[in-house]
């Protein structure tokens, strides 16, 4: 009888704390498993340079066919050997944003990212994954260092805005001081203290920066910096400055926010906006050495080719 009431108790509790939205220790609770999946591409297409909002109606159609713009993406997009179909392919469970923009990017109005003329010509000299379409030439295979970080299982950037195939989970978790985000994908995981302590010095870089994060009411707000020179987030140099703001706005709902910084690189600071959905679903390990030999292959291909 008591243990039942304890559990009684105890979910009493969780229940209350669900409903304030709020963690036992008093900070806003972002804590669960969430998806920044969505069909809305990181810049505005062309065909939409003139409409920055989707209606309503025009947000459900884009939902319902997300798969299937998906699909046509990666025929026209993406070199594969039919691996990336509708059984491993998870936009159909991609949401468009509360704010209903047809592009993340928000600031600048246009939905564009304004590279500087060095910041452009870097990132189409860095190897990723849409150098093809953006570029007009294929990533070269004479060495590894020709890949994308993608391939070479070292980071991705969807941390930060999704990838718009698979993996596009994140787990928040919470303890006082210090707040925990592990991104699906790579199972890249970020320990951000909220406690104050100073930086690390500039002269230690890494590849996810350094993040220090602090609450501004109901919001989380992270600041990154000391990021590698070999990162290149589109085309940034090591003086990177990313800052990000999560608010809950309900049981199901975070709003994202992300501003993006580097003079040599953009003519100003550049912001998106996203909205992150709560999922019941686990996060699994993306083991993406385990067996893998994509990349051994890759190089291997390109020397066939080479000799024929």
């Amino acid at each position: 009888m008591r243990a039942t009431r304890l559990l009684l108790t105890l979910a009493l509790f969780a229940s209350a704390d669900t409903l304030a939205q709020t963690t036992p220790w008093g900070d806003p609770d972002l804590r669960g498993v969430w998806s920044n999946l969505t069909p809305v591409p990181l810049e505005r297409p062309a065909a939409l340079a003139n409409k920055p909002f989707y209606t309503p109606a025009e947000a459900a159609e884009a939902e319902k066919n997300a798969l299937a713009t998906t699909l046509k993406r990666v025929e026209a997009e993406t070199a594969t050997s039919g691996e990336f179909n509708e059984i491993w392919l998870e936009s159909a469970k991609g949401r468009v944003p509360r704010n209903l923009s047809t592009s993340l990017v928000i600031d600048p109005p246009d939905g564009r990212i304004p590279y500087t003329r060095d910041g452009r010509a870097r990132w189409e000299e860095t190897p990723h994954l849409t150098t093809e379409r953006i570029t007009g030439r294929k990533l070269r295979a004479d060495t590894w260092e020709d890949r994308a970080l993608q391939e070479r299982c070292i980071t991705s950037d969807t941390m930060f805005y999704p990838n718009g195939f698979y993996n596009n989970y994140m787990q928040i978790v919470q303890a006082p001081g210090s707040i925990v985000i592990r991104v699906e994908n790579m199972h890249e995981t970020r320990v951000i203290p909220l406690d104050g302590r100073p930086r690390l010095s500039a002269n230690i870089k890494q590849w996810t920066g350094e993040s220090r994060g602090r609450w501004e009411g109901k919001t989380l707000v992270v600041e990154t910096t000391n990021f590698n020179s070999r990162r290149r987030f589109h085309g940034a140099t090591e003086n990177l400055k990313l800052v990000e703001r999560f608010t809950r706005v309900d049981k199901d709902t975070i709003d994202y926010r992300l501003t993006v910084s580097d003079p040599q690189t953009f003519t100003q600071p550049w912001t998106l906006e996203n909205s992150l959905w709560r999922t019941d679903e686990e996060i699994y390990e993306s083991g993406c050495h385990e067996g893998n030999i994509g990349l051994a292959g890759i190089l291997a291909g390109a020397r066939a080719q080479k000799e024929k």
